[in-house]
């Protein structure tokens, strides 16, 4: 018995308990070092001329023995000798592989594609085994040896015969137990399933012997009641698909294609609205497979959504959602990226954060903001349908950036026109604005319909000046997030703040201020409690009154933060805009002459929540409003 040269049976110990934290990796590791095992012969024979073998020679296989509880790996790649497996496999984190990068230079052709670089993989066999045979042959050689280890001591290598060259690797599955099933690892579908989903994409053929089922002959003798009998029987099958679809040129590559990896890879019933073919060359080499879907998950939305695209290292799935390469307002796309050039950490199921990774995230989104203005000026349409699922995103990518995102993502906007009665782009409402207009209005709410009826609205848009009607509650919050447009600030037609009226109108407001302060002094105080000011509006609305806000926080703002736990101490600051040219005004100066205070109140009342129904606010005393009503009537 020998033992592992580093003496370090905590080590081992590190490296099968520790490193990995999916034991059903052991596979893909295994298969990764057949990959390796082949890639070096297939490259020693392209510069060695005395080796001579067909590509349809350089095979995987896997197979499994239920009573014998073991699980078989074999290559028919270029085989160690009894030197090598002490090296590789006596010494714990020796990689060969990377020794074999080393020492030859792949600057110039992409015949190899070695995966491995810090030797421990093969160790992940020990999480599912106690025990491990690695039997090997090198190719031109006569002899063959075998490695043998429980884990645990260290490991015997003596003579063995062996038919090719190449490497087997035994596994003796652990029992199972309460806790752990070790058993899964001895069906069909598991290691089918593990193929497919971690080495479905290595460049060489995975074969496994699996079962299948076919009808038998039916009988001559056989009557009108007879029913199919079926057989099972016994197939040699290669299991992955080799070559990946995104490594294909887009021009080699149907949209049929493309839509049915997509759909059956990322588990969706409807084609993909876009799809994005990358292949970049040079310092970093990657290829990319982006999909822009047809639809918004339901969970696209909640804390349980996971964004990320596939990784993949040299056809070998490292992630199956690689958070870092999206950012979260792109966090929908789909897709796979595959390079050979990132910085694994030394498990390969999770990367090192690297200048590599970053380089590859910036490309990505440049790529998906490139392909969404295309569709925008190009398929409006479809651009449309994709805002109505995911400019949700989009939105709150701009106010997380605080202006950061506004080159890149405001063009990207859609909004609601009032005046052309469909979406636009902030850039085709700038470009249509009056001369005189100075800034960009919008109104916030709950819908396009009620948003249109407002008096406020129907008023600016007869001075010919849209109004943006927005409709979602992160709408207010990435406008003021952007605070500007083409130097054009936002402003809510709903606020104080708004200046559409003509020195003409502002002239007559302030006189009936004036002349009418009382009324106005004594109805602020009626409605003390629900509002900062109540003044003349400068202009004037269909609606006798009209309720703004002073301050950052309008209506719409107040009713989504009213959702939140500082709903009490974040209120608007209420301001009773009053048209001095309804009649309902010489009503309540009446009111105010004769001094009939009830009247006034009740008259004050009605209007302020009137104002409120007709902003999409709730009355907050509905009983005395239903109350105050029939006293009218």
């Amino acid at each position: 018995m020998r033992k592992f040269k580093t003496e370090s049976k905590k080590l081992l110990d590190l490296m099968i308990n520790s490193i990995y934290t999916n034991r059903e990796i052991f596979l893909r590791e295994l298969i990764s070092n057949a990959s390796d095992a082949v890639d070096k012969l297939y490259f020693r024979s392209l510069t060695d001329k005395d080796i001579q073998l067909g590509k349809d020679e350089l095979e995987i296989r896997v197979a499994f023995d239920k009573d014998a509880r073991t699980i078989t790996v074999s290559d028919t790649g270029i085989g160690m000798t009894a030197d090598e497996l002490e090296k590789n496999l006596g010494t714990i984190a020796h990689s060969g592989s990377q020794e074999f990068k080393d020492e030859n230079d792949f600057s110039e052709t992409d015949a190899a594609d070695i995966i491995g670089q810090f030797g421990v993989g093969f160790y992940s066999s020990f999480m599912v085994s106690k025990n491990v045979k690695v039997i090997s042959r090198p190719y031109g050689s006569d002899e063959a040896n075998i490695w043998e280890s429980n884990g645990i001591d260290g490991y015997t290598i003596e003579p063995a015969t062996k038919e090719k060259h190449g490497t087997e690797i035994i596994l003796t599955l652990k029992d199972s137990t309460d806790e752990d099933d070790y058993d899964e690892f001895l069906s069909e579908w598991k290691l089918r399933s593990l193929i497919k989903q971690y080495s479905n994409y290595v460049r060489y053929p995975i074969h496994m012997t699996v079962t299948k089922s076919r009808a038998l002959p039916k009988p001559e003798d056989a009557g009108e009641d007879y029913v199919t009998e079926y057989e099972d029987y016994t197939e040699d099958e290669v299991i992955n698909s080799m070559i990946p679809i995104w490594k294909r040129k887009k021009s080699e590559v149907t949209d049929e294609e493309y839509a049915e990896f997509y759909k059956s890879d990322f588990h969706d019933f409807t084609d993909p609205a876009r799809t994005i073919s990358v292949h970049a060359e040079g310092a970093l080499s990657y290829d990319a497979l982006l999909f822009v879907p047809g639809r918004a998950p339901f969970d696209l939305y909640t804390r349980e959504y996971e964004k990320g695209l596939a990784l993949y290292s040299s056809g070998v799935l490292i992630m199956d959602k690689c958070a870092d390469l999206l950012p979260d307002y792109y966090g929908w796309a789909r897709g796979v990226v595959d390079s050979s050039d990132l910085s694994l950490n030394i498990s390969r199921e999770t990367l090192q954060r690297n200048s590599q990774l970053r380089a590859i995230a910036n490309k990505v989104e440049k790529k998906i903001t490139s392909e969404l203005e295309k569709m925008r000026d190009n398929d409006r349409e479809d651009y449309e349908l994709f805002f109505d699922n995911f400019g949700r995103s989009i939105k709150f990518g701009l106010y997380a950036g605080y202006g950061m995102k506004n080159d890149e993502l405001g063009p990207l906007v859609l909004l609601y026109s009032a005046l052309k009665q469909k979406y636009v782009t902030l850039d085709e409402y700038v470009d249509a604005m009056p001369e005189e207009q100075n800034d960009i209005y919008y109104a916030a709410g709950d819908s396009i319909e009620r948003l249109s009826n407002l008096p406020i609205v129907k008023t600016v848009a007869r001075k010919g000046f849209d109004v943006l009607l927005c409709t979602e509650d992160v709408d207010e919050f990435f406008l003021q997030s952007m605070h500007a447009w083409k130097e054009k600030e936002f402003k809510n037609v709903s606020t104080t703040d708004i200046d559409v009226a003509s020195d003409d109108e502002k002239k007559i407001a302030e006189e009936a201020g004036e002349a009418n302060k009382e009324l106005l002094d004594a109805m602020k105080e009626i409605l003390s409690t629900n509002v900062s000011d109540v003044k003349i509006s400068p202009t004037p609305t269909d609606a006798p009154a009209t309720l703004t806000t002073a301050g950052p926080i309008s209506l719409e703002m107040e009713r989504v933060l009213s959702q939140g736990p500082d709903a009490d101490r974040l209120r608007a600051q209420r301001v009773l805009l009053l048209n001095a040219q309804h009649s309902v005004f010489e009503t309540l100066k009446t009111a105010q002459e004769s001094g009939d205070k009830d009247k006034l109140r009740l008259y004050t009342d009605l209007l302020y929540n009137q104002a409120l129904l007709m902003c999409g606010m709730p009355v907050e005393d509905p009983i005395t409003f239903a109350e105050e009503i029939c006293k009218l009537m």
